[in-house]
């Protein structure tokens, strides 16, 4: 399993005067579930797709496993960090299989097709996510939660190291929510790999999350386990929000509570 590191990295959009990201350092360790907080407009998702390779950084280095990402094919990043984005549309009407069956391209040679060995990776990551039954179907018949159990599927299908999730339960009702919550859980337990999510949800955080990272006007403020980031002080300091932060017994982690906006 891999570790991801980002060092003193800096990222800005062109015609922007401001740095979407600016000298960001942060360490994943191999196996953990990390949590990316922040408001609207912060540098979450360009965080994220600095550390899956997307973009490269004006300045800084991210290294997966040591090995700077810059330096690396495409091909290789994509063999080890798969991305599941906040929204995806194909351009066809392909059947879950398919989709899914688009996760082994990074392990394909040019103008290779899938073989036997792929189609069994990908049912097994069907499997794994609760959607074998879904195989045929057309992707955009699905409801939104089976649509986002069917792209983390086509993301473990890529068998990867490392998978990064933005708003991986952004406009699920809460049946899915949970549902997304616990195989997320589950994965990261069963298959050890590293994990990255962007999330609004702080109790979702909460729940799934051993380590946090929380970004506001593209500066980390605070990077730690969770029981020490997530404070009643340090969402105040993030959101500009008073809340109530305790630990809920029958759930068996913190719970936060917003109680008025500063």
């Amino acid at each position: 399993m891999m570790s991801l590191t980002a060092q003193h990295i800096s990222y800005g959009y062109r015609g922007r005067a401001q740095f979407a990201v600016r000298d960001v350092s942060v360490a994943i360790p191999a196996r953990s579930l990390t949590g990316l907080l922040g408001p609207n407009g912060c540098g979450k998702t360009t965080l994220l797709k600095l550390l899956a390779g997307v973009l490269k950084p004006d300045a800084g280095t991210i290294a997966l496993d040591g090995r700077i990402l810059a330096g690396m094919p495409r091909r290789d990043v994509a063999r080890q960090i798969a991305v599941v984005p906040q929204e995806t549309h194909p351009a066809f009407d392909y059947t879950v299989l398919e989709m899914v069956l688009m996760g082994r391209h990074p392990h394909l040679g040019a103008f290779q097709l899938e073989g036997p060995d792929d189609l069994a990776i990908a049912r097994e990551a069907l499997g794994a996510t609760g959607t074998a039954h879904l195989s045929e179907r057309s992707y955009m018949t699905l409801s939104g939660g089976e649509k986002q159990r069917v792209v983390i599927a086509s993301a473990l299908a890529q068998a990867p190291s490392v998978l990064l999730l933005d708003e991986p339960t952004a406009s699920l009702d809460l049946a899915y929510q949970l549902e997304v919550a616990s195989l997320l859980s589950r994965l990261n337990r069963q298959r050890s790999v590293t994990m990255v999510l962007a999330t609004h949800d702080l109790n979702l955080a909460a729940s799934l999350c051993d380590t946090l990272i929380l970004v506001r006007d593209g500066r980390v403020l605070a990077h730690g386990a969770t029981t020490d980031v997530l404070t009643p002080a340090m969402v105040n300091q993030l959101y500009g929000v008073d809340a109530d932060v305790s630990y809920h017994e029958r759930a068996g982690r913190l719970m936060v509570v917003p109680v008025s906006r500063r």
